[in-house]
Formats: structure tokens, sequence, C-alpha cells
């Protein structure tokens, strides 16, 4: 069986970081912490998982000091969590199954990262991670802010999850990161211009945000599972502010990139639906049904699109044009993904009323 030596970064993390060690202590064989300059209990807290815990003073990169606490590990394997991440019971008896089982051939091993709940814990929004990488092999984080784990080789993708539990409101650290890089003039890569835009749309500053999405997509370079994702911010945009035909058109471009994620169908079959095109709605929401998700996929998934979303819209759509027959299977059928959601309750009762049980 694999070693794993536990890395983590952490500052003021009193409120969440026992939660994410006691979900993790058992799985590795050694933790790292590295502090980065906390003022509450943190340091204290961590003495009680560990005696390997260092001091890096912050200078605004987190790839620096990721591969600071990666050179600190001693065991086979590397693996790494946010001090508000935990890895909940299913998913931790995978990990130990996983763990018992995994070839020492392998170099790095990909684990999905759940990141959005709706109130029943379902998971809305997800991507994957290079999560349990071999240390011999040297990997090394790049990029200040939104860095990245740059791996090769062998890779595998586990079945594991890892739930990301946020409990602080959403700083603007990282916008100033690349405000700070802005005023040295350093210049920015594709990714770094994606990941600003997305920091600026966060913070509700939608023109700047708009124009570093259009930088982004008229860029040579750029993943273009990034281009997708960044076409549905800014179609999102222009929907907020009623402005169907732009809002159309990025959700349309987005069919540059790659095939046609569930994400902009849905989208456009909105689009149509908003305007009582119930019949062109259908088709949209239709071909989001027929998609299926990509399990490999290591950009931003948002997962109610790929299962219950489009089935609800038909269920609308179809009750529009006096099919109610297909409108009961639809909401059957998003029922299947999401049983307690509000608007399949309520179309359960209309159902009834209409005599369908």
């Amino acid at each position: 069986m694999i070693s794993i030596s536990l890395c983590m970064i952490v500052k003021d993390e009193e409120d969440t970081l026992s939660r994410c060690l006691d979900s993790a202590k058992d799985l590795v064989d050694e933790i790292i912490i590295v502090d980065t300059g906390s003022e509450d209990k943190t340091k204290e807290i961590s003495k009680n998982y560990t005696e390997y815990i260092y001091d890096f003073p912050w200078i605004d990169d987190f790839a620096a000091a990721r591969n600071f606490s990666f050179s600190k590990a001693n065991k086979e394997y590397i693996f790494y969590l946010d001090a508000d991440d935990v890895i909940l019971e299913e998913d931790r008896e995978k990990f130990k199954n996983f763990k018992k089982e995994l070839d020492p051939s392998i170099d790095s091993v990909t684990m999905k990262y759940n990141v959005g709940f709706d109130e029943d814990g379902n998971v809305t929004f997800s991507y994957r991670r290079n999560r349990l990488v071999k240390r011999e092999r040297n990997f090394k984080w790049y990029g200040a802010c939104h860095n990245y784990l740059e791996v090769y080789g062998n890779i595998v993708n586990s079945d594991i999850a890892i739930s990301h539990k946020k409990i602080r409101q959403q700083t603007n650290r990282n916008l100033k990161i690349y405000e700070k890089k802005i005023a040295r003039g350093e210049e920015f890569s594709p990714r770094d211009t994606f990941y600003y835009a997305n920091e600026l749309y966060d913070h509700e500053m939608y023109e700047k945000a708009l124009e570093n999405y259009d930088n982004y997509l008229n860029m040579n370079g750029g993943w273009h599972q990034d281009k997708v994702y960044a076409c549905g911010k800014v179609a999102d945009y222009y929907h907020s502010i009623g402005d169907y035909e732009n809002a159309m058109n990025y959700s349309l471009r987005s069919f540059k990139y790659d095939s046609p994620h569930a994400e902009h169908c849905c989208r456009l079959g909105s689009y149509f639906k908003e305007k009582n095109n119930f019949k062109q709605a259908i088709f949209w929401f239709e071909l989001a049904t027929k998609l299926d998700m990509p399990e490999e996929n290591m950009g931003f998934t948002s997962n109610a699109y790929w299962t219950w979303v489009p089935h609800i819209q038909l269920c609308v759509c179809y009750d529009k044009l006096g099919n109610h027959d297909l409108a009961y299977e639809h909401n059957e059928i998003a029922s299947s993904y999401n049983p307690n959601n509000k608007s399949v309750l309520y179309n359960k009762k209309y159902f009834e009323k209409l005599g369908y049980s």
C-alpha cells in the first residue's frame, strides 16, 4: 500500500481546520501544515494533528506557498486540501480502498471537487483536480493566484470527491493580487486574463469583467473549456439586463470551442421560453437531455443542467402547449434527480389535480 503526505497551506483557519483534518487524518501517513501568517488559533489546532508545522511568509503567491509545502513531504505520494475542504464519509471509504489498490506506477490521480450545493446537499457545481501526485516526479504549482499543478505521465481519474464547504464570505484577496500584478506592469497569460475576469465578475465589476472575458476569448491561447465557461458568464450578464440578442450570441459562440454543453443548451432554451417560443425552447432543452455529462471533464460543470433542469423546463414548455402527458413525464424525470426541489413538488400537486398520480 502506498504512503501519503497531506500538504496544506493555511492562514486564520481556526473555524474549519479541525473539520478538515478530522476527515483526512486516518487516510494519510503524515500531515504537513504551512502557515502563511495566522493570527488566530490555527497553529495551536494544527499541533493536535502533526508536529510538521512550518512558517512561510506570505508573498501574494499561492504557487510559491504550495511548492514549499510539497517540498516538506516525505511519503511516496502527496495529497493536498484547503482548510475549508472536507472528505465526506462515502468518499473516505472510497479513498481507503483506492489507497490500498493504487498501482505505484501512477503519477497523478484526479478527484472531483464539489464546490456548489443546493439546500438538500445535492452537488450543483464541480470540476476535477489533480489531487494525489507521486512525490518523486517533483510536480510544480504555477500561478500566483488560481494556481494549477502541472502534471504529466500516467494519470487516472478516480470516483473520489472532495467537498468544499466554506463558511467565510468572499474576500477581495485574489482581486488585489491581480491588481498588484497590473500595477507592476506584468503581462497576463490567457489563464490570468480568464481568472481575473472571473474575479471582476464575482465582485460585480461587470464592465471590466466583460472586457477581460472578450480579451480572453479573442486570444489564441487558453483552454477551450474555460472559453466555454467564459461565454456562459457573458451570456448570463446580458440575459440579466434583458439583452437577449447578445446573450444568445455568446451562448452560440460557445459551440466554436467545444461540442454543445448542456448549460448553453439550457440557456438557449430559456431565451426562447421567455419569449413564449415554446417549440424552439423544446428543441434546446431536449438537446440538453441527450448529452452525457463528461465524467472526465476537468472544466467547470453545473451539474443541474446535465440532470434535472432541462426536464423541469420541458415540463413547463409541454404544459404550455397543452401536452400534459409529456409535461408530467418530464417532471417525473426531474424528480428522479432532485425529488425535494420546490418546483418539482409544486408540479406534482398541479398534476395530481389533473388526475395524474
